[in-house]
């Protein structure tokens, strides 16, 4: 249970830092952030074994990285999956929370429901975790917290939507599948996971989005995060149909220690700094 990472970060103080760790089936990804001196943020990435479980996947995360061992301040979970759905909080209810949440998507076994309640947003994710994967974060991790990928998003995107007086659309990317959250001054319009594998799946889904909520070609915003390929073709398409496209750079002020770019950390880890959940 090695690791190099001890000789970037003082683990001596450990309990002044937060750990937070992004699950996902395309990879697993931590960083470490330290709020006291230069807020400087270690990240690193992880790739899982397709054959495992996600739980397998976890167990050797934790087998391989001893910093992950160590006491933290605070330990956030993130967990990337399209199984959720988002309820205005004055109809939500903590113990039918599951019959809301499979009214919305196909039951599955072994799996334990969440929720995250969005305090800028006046609404609730709901979402489902496999059992066996928190029960195993739970016992090596027992002080961590648990959110969905979309929590951070929805309230680091709430304070952009407040700029100016039309409505906006945010899109985060990741690999093979978009998270779209839609906003008119504040208020929550709109928030959905799709698969995308191409640059037409893509457009097709937003400019759906678009119409469906009545957004004005010309004067409401598309903002695009998280990892873009084909960035300047996308971008170009969309300004077909969209004249006001954004690319969305989150500057934080934080030090980030990592051999990737800040561009590549996922945006929700990034937002989850930010929102201070």
């Amino acid at each position: 249970m090695k690791d190099s990472i001890g000789d970037k970060i003082d683990f001596t103080i450990s309990h002044q830092y937060t750990l937070s760790i992004r699950l996902s089936t395309d990879g697993f990804s931590f960083s470490i952030y330290n709020p006291i001196n230069d807020h400087s943020v270690f990240f690193f990435e992880h790739a899982v074994d397709p054959d495992l479980s996600l739980t397998a996947n976890f167990k050797k995360l934790m087998e391989k990285y001893a910093c992950l061992h160590y006491t933290y301040k605070k330990i956030n979970i993130v967990y990337e999956s399209p199984r959720y759905t988002t309820v205005p909080l004055e109809f939500f209810e903590e113990e039918r929370q599951e019959v809301v949440f499979y009214q919305n998507h196909p039951g599955m076994p072994q799996e334990t429901v969440l929720y995250n309640l969005l305090r800028k947003n006046s609404a609730v994710v709901v979402f489902g975790l496999p059992k066996g994967l928190k029960k195993e974060m739970e016992e090596l991790l027992p002080a961590a917290l648990f959110y969905h990928t979309v929590t951070p998003l929805c309230e680091y995107f709430s304070d952009k939507s407040r700029m100016g007086n039309n409505k906006k659309m945010f899109v985060t990317l990741c690999r093979d599948r978009i998270y779209v959250v839609c906003y008119e001054r504040g208020k929550l319009l709109f928030s959905n996971a799709f698969t995308c594998k191409t640059i037409e799946d893509h457009l097709y889904y937003l400019l759906h989005i678009w119409k469906q909520l009545g957004f004005d070609q010309i004067r409401d915003e598309m903002h695009l995060a998280g990892i873009l390929t084909e960035k300047e073709k996308f971008t170009e398409e969309l300004k077909r149909f969209v004249k006001q496209v954004f690319i969305v750079n989150i500057r934080s002020g934080y030090n980030f220690i990592s051999s990737q770019p800040a561009s590549r950390i996922p945006f929700d880890m990034q937002a989850l700094l930010l929102c201070e959940l």
